[in-house]
């Protein structure tokens, strides 16, 4: 039988573990416990991984490319893509320009970068923000390929289990290639050949140093990088870029100074930002043409790039001359004599503002409103050389000054044109209804409201530069009314067309002898009244200029045959400039664009139009003075029917022998919106029985939905007013 076990025998103790043992086994315990915890923490996030079989697909919108008239490119919208990029084929320093900026580590690091993340942890924590990011170039394949740009912690761990995937899958080289193919550049550009050729009009194989690292600068934000909005922010990238190309060793120090010296040329087209304007314009129309997009399209457009470019230096120069009277914005239209724009520009600069103040801008006519005015009284019987009056005049409380502050007294209808006298103008209008005034306008292609208040004959109408464009264009092609159109036809890649705008005639808006009286009083602007300085040696030109009360607006909108051009300048707050009228700033901007346009146009002088009635004779300055004359009346100027009209290009009216006292004829058929014209040849202009009650602006809207004698008759007898 055994006895008590003796003091201090530990024969059956469990022996005790060495330190080393220790830390063996608790390291084995950490270990069994990280991977589980290691495979629970990729089972959670792995689920909801994406589909790596759509590694070689591209979710793409359709890409819409714009032809200016003789094919050209002009910008392309939506995603461009380009056939793969050879790796081998590219120079060893542009795949190596983004390494150098985006993955230094590239070649060492298994997908992640632990030294990069660690570096870049520190300095976020310095910085108190993040500066730095420790992404792979894998890692942003990965992103680029599968995930969405979200930034939280699910995400990235996805990130980097994709990354390591894509690690074991490809070799560096393929991964590389990956990388530069599908990356996002900017301007709607996925990969190295679309982003070349995007940028450079170039492949990929031909960029040289320095646009390869413009291009590897980009990445980082290809919006506030980008060479063509923000050049001088993506030339401090580039040459950031290039000092870790010297410092990887990519490039000596003698290619860097080469790079860093010699400018980078960013693409003509792409750097036409002001045709942007037009391709927006464009852009809204395009699905009421032809729907949804589903496939790739070219859109052949009307632009004339080389007269964009015109118009888009005389446009910067007279903004920069006349920055210190507060000229701020401007746009132009131009127009061909079907309609087609040929020219467009909605502001200052497409990079900071995209508003199209072309299209979209409803500003004051003023003045340049006259011709509409004008155009409804020569329908209603009056000619160039009816004697009017200068005078004040009161409508209700409203009493129109001229712009000098005086009266001239008596003078004929193309001097009140050509001075672009106020008061005659209101008088008129007055006289033969505004009402017929808006429907003249409307007949030409305003389609802006228009009031009927007294004020409206001079220019208080809120319009567009499309719409003047468009409505004095009738005035430059022989009186046919257009609409303005930028779109010829819509085709795919491979020539199928999928629109084509119809071909067709436009009709009469304006008829004879009217359409030849306006273009007469309107050659008198540019050759001895407010738009004197827009003249050019050899040229048939007319026009009108037009400032709003304060300044707050001018205009100028001229013509040749066949050609016209509107401009605006302005503050988009709608606050005065300094002095600003439409013969200066805006008469500066149209003859700059019409010299330097002209010339590739070779336009012809303005046409005469339709035929004259049969009896219809040409006005005579001399039988009509000798008839004031013997009447007892002042002597009036008299206006040369032939002023302006030095060309023999197309054939002129078939004129028949006056007699001094021939009366004029008037048409044997009425003009579109024709009322009974006043008496022939009115002494002048009648000035409103201040006793009379002033007409009501509902009444004279009211007034306006009808075109019948009878309804103007009865909105005399109601406003007590003159019809």
């Amino acid at each position: 039988m055994a006895g008590p076990r003796a003091a201090g025998d530990d024969r059956g103790a469990k022996p005790k573990r060495t330190p080393l043992q220790r830390l063996f086994y608790w390291g084995a315990v950490l270990a069994v416990w990280g991977v589980i915890f290691l495979v629970v923490f990729f089972a959670v996030f792995a689920r909801g991984l994406p589909d790596t079989s759509s590694l070689y697909n591209v979710d793409r919108q359709p890409s819409i490319t714009y032809l200016d008239r003789n094919g050209a490119l002009i910008a392309t919208r939506g995603t461009q893509m380009a056939p793969p990029a050879d790796l081998d084929a590219l120079p060893d320093y542009v795949p190596a320009a983004f390494i150098a900026i985006e993955d230094r580590r590239f070649y060492h690091h298994p997908g992640f970068d632990p030294i990069g993340m660690s570096r870049a942890m520190v300095r976020n924590l310095r910085a108190g923000r993040v500066v730095q990011g420790g992404s792979t170039l894998t890692q942003q394949l990965a992103k680029n390929l599968f995930l969405t740009p979200d930034q939280n912690m699910r995400r990235k761990v996805q990130e980097l289990m994709l990354a390591v995937w894509l690690e074991m899958k490809f070799s560096k080289k393929e991964i590389l290639a990956l990388y530069l193919n599908r990356v996002y550049f900017g301007a709607g550009a996925y990969g190295i050949e679309a982003a070349s050729q995007r940028y450079f009009d170039k492949s990929a194989k031909d960029l040289t140093v320095g646009e390869a690292a413009l291009l590897a600068g980009l990445l980082k934000a290809p919006s506030r990088y980008s060479p063509v909005s923000e050049s001088e922010r993506a030339a401090a990238r580039a040459t950031v870029v290039l000092n870790e190309m010297e410092e990887a060793g990519v490039i000596t120090a003698a290619q860097r100074e080469q790079a860093v010296t010699q400018p980078v040329i960013v693409s003509r087209t792409l750097a036409t930002q002001h045709a942007q304007y037009f391709i927006d314009w464009l852009d809204k129309s395009i699905r009421g043409l032809v729907g949804e997009p589903t496939e790739d399209m070219v859109v052949e457009t009307t632009l004339d790039l080389t007269l964009q470019t015109d118009a888009e230096r005389a446009v910067r120069r007279i903004l920069d001359r006349d920055a210190s009277k507060g000229v701020q914005q401007a746009a132009l239209v131009a127009l061909d004599g079907d309609g087609r724009v040929r020219a467009m520009i909605g502001g200052a600069s497409y990079a900071d503002s995209q508003f199209n103040r072309a299209v979209d801008a409803r500003r004051q006519a003023g003045s340049s409103w006259k011709p509409f005015v004008y155009l409804a009284a020569m329908e209603a019987g009056y000619t160039p050389q009816t004697p009017v009056v200068d005078e004040p005049i009161t409508i209700g409380n409203w009493s129109p000054k001229n712009y000098s502050g005086n009266y001239s007294g008596d003078m004929t209808v193309a001097q009140a044109v050509a001075n672009s006298t106020n008061t005659v103008a209101v008088s008129i209008a007055d006289k033969i209804g505004r009402d017929s005034v808006a429907r003249a306008a409307r007949r030409l292609g305003i389609q802006s409201r228009i009031g009927l208040e007294p004020s409206m004959a001079l220019g208080a109408v809120e319009v567009s530069p499309l719409e003047m464009a468009t409505a004095y264009d009738a005035f430059a092609n022989g009186g046919r009314r257009v609409d303005a159109y930028g779109i010829s036809r819509i085709r795919t890649p491979q020539g199928r067309v999928i629109y084509q705008r119809a071909s067709g005639q436009s009709g009469q808006a304006i008829n004879n002898p009217p359409l030849y009286y306006m273009n007469q009083v309107l050659r008198g602007v540019v050759t001895s009244g407010t738009g004197r300085s827009v003249a050019i040696p050899g040229r048939d030109l007319a026009g009108k200029s037009g400032t709003t009360s304060d300044y707050k607006d001018a205009w100028f909108v001229g013509y040749t045959g066949g050609f016209v051009a509107a401009v605006w300048v302005g503050k988009d707050d709608n606050t005065a400039m300094r002095g600003v009228t439409g013969g200066s700033s805006p008469a500066a901007i149209w003859r700059g664009f019409m010299e330097a346009a002209l010339p590739r146009l070779n336009a012809p002088s303005i046409p005469n139009g339709p035929p004259m009635p049969e009896g219809w004779t040409a006005p005579d300055p001399v039988g009509d003075l000798m008839s004031g004359l013997g009447e007892g009346g002042a002597p009036v100027e008299p206006v040369d029917p032939n002023v302006g009209e030095p060309y023999v290009d197309q054939p002129a009216p078939q004129y028949q022998q006056p007699s001094p006292k021939q009366p004029v004829v008037r048409p044997t058929s009425p003009q579109p919106g024709y009322r009974d014209p006043p008496n022939q040849q009115p002494k002048a202009a009648r000035r409103p029985n201040a006793s009379r009650t002033p007409c009501s602006s509902d009444l004279w809207r009211e007034a306006s939905l009808s075109n019948s004698d009878e309804e103007a008759a009865r909105r005399s007898r109601a406003c007590s007013c003159p019809v």
